[in-house]
Parts: structure tokens; C-alpha cells; sequence
């Protein structure tokens, strides 16, 4: 058995580990374009600041990804995020402490009187009768306000996705809270009765030791396959019940074929087979978004917190402002900080591809404006995503039942990337094992 995985980032590597640990008489040729492994999950080391290029680390309420760094041997490499990280801002009209209590919510200055009398009238809700999809935005207004919605929801969705609450499906983005309502009636009475706030993010942030490249690293030493970097696929057929993968040097024969590629690029390397299902990946929406890391050698600011996300009503050019040096000790050298701005996303697409010196000018203005930083970085690191985070529009669920159908007409042929069913690290980890545990069934 010869299997074929596209893609050398998180998803394709863990989907590999995945089938090796269960078949490890199975051949497996991994194929990344880039020079160096990892995707969106990539550090850079610029004079000892370290820069995440995407994803920063996983919250540890959910197992997969904590077994996979042990199954892989790379717990030496976890790195917990530090107590202060835990207080967290939201810029609106000022800098405002995110209340972590019932206390501090009925004393918080984000919300009007009315606006948290409303966010309290959640248990006289009555849940929505039908299962028919909505955007964060219609959910939030119509159980906790519009208020809450604006000042909260807005917020927490433009720094997990870059998107706004108006522009994606709550169904497909949340679906915890989403389950709150339907099986308990409102999202109070379903976090009083399960006793734990499943609606919200939960568990402890972690990283690795020298960054998300650490574990990508390790991770890839620990499998027994044959990784070819700079190979990109240009295009792949099929041939009777096997499937011909072309690179530019070769064209090798494989009896299946995982592609952990973006959509966009599923979509061309799959048109040769099924235009249907390429038009289909082809469809699904990203978020161009750009991360501007500022190094510090110098910072009067104390960043005693994780960083702020500023509401769409502050009108900034920033999304949020994440305060690294605090929240994971080594990603700056003793005595200096770092930070890294979000700029962008579904809220200000047209800013997230400006060129490097705008953004780095924006960047700086937007720590200014919402953090009172005048001093200037000492470093500047800019990435610019024109597709970086999958925006889950509404109807993306039904599109992933039609797609996902049209995909098993298709013997040994798999998908596996966070395009589908969640964008973070522990989806894409918890994802890729569904995908191989498929894959191994096919085997046996």
C-alpha cells in the first residue's frame, strides 16, 4: 500500500502519525511545496525574537493534541503560557479589562446598565425551534443582546478567525454554544446544569519550547515516512483504481492520495479528476489577514496581560494586539518584548495587503492608539496571508455534507485540513485522526 499525503503542515503531518502508528508497514510520501515544513504553523527567529507567522500555540481542554505531542515524543518541548496571560483587554472606546467574574461583568464600563440587565435575561429566552443556520451576529443578538454581541462576540471573532460576527455561521464556527441552546434551552441554564462553561474557550494556553516550528520538527523526525520538501504537486489523474501524482521531476503511482492543502489549492490539484469537487473546495472563503511582529529592545509598557482585541465600533486598523513576551517567556531575550499585531481579516480585507512598509506603519500606530506605545521597535517582522484563516459562511455546513459525498465517489481519496471543520490546532489534530482512522478502515 502506497499513500501519497499533500501538504507537509500540521494536518498532513499528524494524519501521517497517524496511520503509521496504526499500519506501520505502509509507505508513505509526504509532498510540501515550501523549502521547510509547518504551513501556517511557523516560527521566525529574528535576532532572538521569536515570531509565530500564524497559530501561537492550543488551549489544553481537548486531549488530542497533548497525546499527540507524547506520542511523539516532543513533551520535553511544551511550554505553558504564564498567569498574567491570563487577564485579558478589549479596546473599545478605551482599554478595558475583560471581567473574569460576576462582579467585575456588573462593574465592567463595556456594557450600559440595560446592556447587561439584557445579557441576564438570556434564561427567559426561548431557544430557536429549528436547526436552520444563522451568523454569530443573529445568535448573539438573539440571546444575549446586541450590546454583548458588539462589544464581546465581535471581538473573540476576528481574533480566532479574522472574520466578523455578521460573516460567519455560528452553526459551523461554534457549535458548542450552538448545542447549549438546543439541548439545554439557553446558554446559562446549559452551562449551570453541565456545571463547566463548555460555550467557552476553556483549558490552559500551551506552546512549545522555541516555538510552533519546534514541534512541527520534532513531529516530522518521529514518523517513518519519506518527506520530499520544495516538490510541489502540479497535478494529480487517475488511473483505473490507482491515482497518478505528478511533480515537475516525476510521476509516481499511489493506491491513495490524503490532501491536507488549503481548499484553493485542493481545488487545482483535484480539477483533473472531478471538476465538480474542485469547483466545490474552490468555493469555500478565506480571510486575508496580516501578523506585523514588533520587537522591543526597549519598552516602558509592562504587558502585564495575554493583549487587547478592539471591537469593530473603536474604528481602529487593528484587529487585536497580542502581547507574546508575556504570554510564552522565550519569545523575546531577557529584558526585551515582544508583540504581534492582526491586521486585516473580514472587518478591513482591503488593509491586510498593503505593502510591508504600510502595515508596519499601521502596526505601529495601532499599539500607539490603543496601548499608548510611543516608542519605536527595535525589529519588525511582517507576514501577510492572502488566504490565511477559512471564513465558515453560513450554509457551510450543508456544503460540507454535499462536498464530502461527492469526495466518497471517489476511491481512496481524502481531505484533511482545517478548511472544513474547525481552524484551530487542536480541530486540525482532532480532524486529521478521523481522516486516518477512514484511511486505515480502507487498509484493513
Amino acid at each position: 500500500m502506497k499513500i501519497a499525503i499533500i501538504g507537509g503542515g500540521i494536518s498532513g503531518l499528524s494524519t501521517a502519525f497517524y496511520i503509521k502508528q496504526s499500519k506501520p508497514d505502509v509507505k508513505i510520501t509526504l509532498f510540501e511545496k515550501e523549502s521547510s515544513l509547518g504551513g501556517k504553523m511557523m516560527t521566525k527567529n529574528i535576532e532572538g525574537f521569536l515570531f509565530e507567522e500564524g497559530s501561537n500555540g492550543f488551549l489544553s481542554n481537548k486531549p488530542d493534541t497533548l497525546e499527540l505531542v507524547k506520542q511523539s515524543g516532543s513533551e520535553e518541548l511544551l511550554l505553558r503560557s504564564s498567569d498574567e496571560a491570563r487577564v485579558r483587554y478589549i479596546y473599545k472606546d478605551a482599554l478595558h479589562q475583560l471581567p473574569e467574574s460576576a462582579g467585575a461583568f456588573l462593574k465592567t464600563p463595556l456594557l450600559s446598565f440595560f446592556g447587561k440587565l439584557r445579557v441576564a435575561a438570556e434564561v427567559f429566552i426561548r431557544a430557536k425551534k429549528d436547526d436552520s443556520d444563522e451568523t454569530l451576529q443573529s445568535f448573539g443578538y438573539r440571546r444575549v443582546g446586541r450590546e454583548m454581541t458588539d462589544a464581546f462576540l465581535d471581538p473573540m471573532v476576528a481574533g480566532i478567525f479574522a472574520s466578523a460576527p455578521d460573516k460567519i455561521s455560528v452553526n459551523a464556527a461554534f457549535p458548542a454554544v450552538v448545542k447549549l441552546e438546543k439541548e439545554y434551552g439557553g446558554l446559562f441554564k446549559g452551562m449551570i446544569k453541565k456545571k463547566k462553561k463548555d460555550a467557552g474557550p476553556g483549558g490552559v494556553l500551551m506552546s512549545f519550547k522555541g516555538g510552533v516550528s519546534a514541534f512541527i520538527d520534532s513531529l516530522a523526525k518521529s514518523i517513518d515516512i519519506e518527506i520530499k520538501t520544495d516538490t510541489p504537486v502540479k497535478s494529480l489523474k487517475k488511473s483505473k483504481d490507482k491515482y497518478l501524482l505528478n511533480t515537475q521531476d516525476e510521476t509516481s503511482e499511489f493506491d491513495m492520495v490524503i490532501l491536507s492543502t488549503p481548499a484553493f489549492q485542493s481545488a487545482k490539484i483535484l480539477n483533473g479528476i472531478d471538476a465538480k469537487l474542485s469547483e466545490m473546495l474552490d468555493d469555500i472563503e478565506y480571510s486575508p489577514i496580516s501578523v506585523v511582529g514588533l520587537g522591543y529592545n526597549e519598552l516602558s509598557h509592562k504587558l502585564d496581560g495575554f493583549g487587547l482585541l478592539a471591537t469593530s465600533s473603536a474604528k481602529k486598523d487593528v484587529l487585536g494586539v497580542l502581547w507574546d513576551s508575556s504570554i510564552f517567556t522565550d519569545r523575546a531575550p531577557k529584558g526585551k518584548k515582544a508583540l504581534r499585531v492582526m491586521i486585516g481579516g473580514q472587518r478591513s480585507p482591503e488593509l491586510a495587503l498593503k505593502s510591508e512598509e504600510e502595515l508596519k506603519e499601521i502596526a505601529i500606530k495601532g499599539v500607539n492608539e490603543t496601548m499608548g506605545i510611543e516608542e519605536l521597535p527595535s525589529f519588525v517582522y511582517v507576514k501577510r496571508w492572502k488566504k490565511g484563516i477559512p471564513n465558515y459562511r453560513v450554509g457551510h455546513l450543508e456544503k460540507m455534507d454535499k462536498l464530502f459525498s461527492k469526495l466518497k465517489e471517489h476511491k481512496g481519496l481524502y481531505l484533511s485540513s482545517n478548511a472544513y471543520f474547525g481552524v484551530g490546532l487542536n480541530d486540525c489534530i482532532s480532524n486529521s485522526r478521523k481522516v486516518a482512522s477512514e484511511a486505515i478502515r480502507s487498509i484493513s
